[in-house]
């Protein structure tokens, strides 16, 4: 991975919503969060902790003060997305933090989600993709559910419980867009490829339940997926399409390789997804991998971990009913 200069790239995505890159590992197009304008503004994800100074310079860019943002909103609590809201509300003294009711104690108190994070990182690589990860104060913490409105004043939010990626994962609709923020309920988009891939990763991962939210997602007709990793797809129903497309063959490749050899590791299985990623690259990209950018978020293993996991769990579960 080549690095860039760290500082903000900012991209207007729909009528008062501003893409920021958050640059993450010093790369672009690999994370990014959303400002949207309103009476009172609001923040749409966080990045890590080690993003929050660029964050922080995009949003003065913005002409958005210590007193002016009204809300953040993440989509779930993992480290790329919600670590750097302790550090945010520091900043922002007004500012109330949105998060599904799963995953509110988890901002609180990031202890366990730092621990698991190191575990399935490394605890080096950890600190290099996330930095610091600051606890929220439970007072600025509010708990939403499907179907829970957030308001800003001249636009709203509406919650989407968007479960498959993790348990508490939500989608927000934009009543004034009609786009959808969908986190990673559709996978990742990697728009430097014109590529799509899963993000499947343990120990929630649900496939079910994650082609069930995006089925969720496009029956709402949005005008625009604003996804997470990375950045917009006008063509919703497209990126939808093909977001369940690769669940299904990652799923469906992971699934045949563990019933045909029930003792078979994990490495098993990122053998064969190394050898389809790169398959769906060329496909996609007309190129061969990038595979030091493609395995930088959300790697081939962490997918092979998830549905390893997966798979094994419905069996077992299965077998006992």
């Amino acid at each position: 991975m080549s690095g860039v200069d760290r500082h903000p790239v900012l991209s207007g995505v729909g009528d008062g919503v501003t893409q920021i890159d958050t640059l993450m590992v010093g790369e672009p197009e690999f994370n990014a969060v959303y400002l949207v304008a309103a009476e009172e503004p609001a923040l749409i994800e966080t990045g890590p902790g080690a993003d929050v100074p660029l964050v922080l310079e995009a949003l003065r860019s913005l002409g958005i003060d210590a007193h002016d943002l009204a809300h953040i909103v993440v989509t779930h609590i993992h480290l790329d997305h919600a670590g750097g809201a302790g550090a945010l509300v520091e900043r922002f003294s007004k500012a109330t933090v949105w998060v599904h009711e799963r995953g509110a104690r988890h901002l609180v108190d990031p202890s366990r989600l730092v621990a698991s994070t190191a575990r399935t990182y490394g605890p080096e690589r950890m600190r290099a993709f996330y930095g610091n990860t600051v606890p929220v104060p439970a007072g600025r913490v509010r708990s939403v559910s499907d179907g829970n409105l957030i308001r800003l004043g001249d636009r709203t939010l509406e919650v989407i419980h968007t479960p498959g990626h993790a348990s508490h994962h939500v989608a927000l609709l934009d009543d004034a867009t009609g786009a959808v923020f969908t986190g990673e309920a559709t996978g990742s988009h990697l728009p430097w490829a014109s590529c799509y891939r899963p993000a499947l990763p343990p120990p929630e991962v649900d496939v079910e339940q994650a082609l069930d939210s995006i089925e969720r997602i496009r029956e709402r007709g949005p005008t625009a997926l604003l996804t997470s990793h990375f950045g917009a797809i006008p063509d919703a129903e497209q990126g939808c399409r093909r977001g369940a497309d690769r669940i299904r063959a990652w799923s469906e490749t992971a699934r045949r390789i563990l019933e045909r050899e029930p003792d078979a590791s994990v490495d098993a299985v990122a053998v064969a997804f190394h050898a389809q990623a790169a398959e769906e690259f060329r496909a996609d990209s007309g190129r061969e991998i990038d595979l030091a950018r493609y395995n930088a978020i959300g790697s081939i293993e962490m997918n092979a971990a998830g549905l390893t996991r997966y798979w094994r769990k419905r069996w077992e579960a299965e077998r006992g009913r």
